[in-house]
């Protein structure tokens, strides 16, 4: 067997091992987090907002599927607006 398949094979063999190894250490930096300061912050904001849009959607709802009349509709697109 010539010796140039040979190292060609070694090649393909570590240039695959390494891109492996760098895309498991890529995975392990992200189910880490990476900077763990920012994270906890960023995650509590984020709840903050989700619940904020929920009880929007909450309102929306109630207004759309409520007859209750114009009055009372511009009364709940104020509270709306006010938050």
């Amino acid at each position: 067997m010539p010796w140039s398949i040979v190292f060609m094979v070694i090649a393909i063999v570590l240039i695959t091992t390494f891109a492996r190894l760098q895309k498991e250490k890529y995975r392990a930096i992200g189910r880490s987090g990476g900077d763990d300061h920012a994270l906890p912050a960023e995650a509590i904001a984020s709840r903050e907002e989700i619940r904020q849009l929920r009880e929007r959607i909450a309102v929306l709802e109630r207004v759309i599927t409520d007859n209750h009349g114009s009055t009372d509709l511009s009364r709940q697109i104020e509270e709306l607006r006010d938050r």
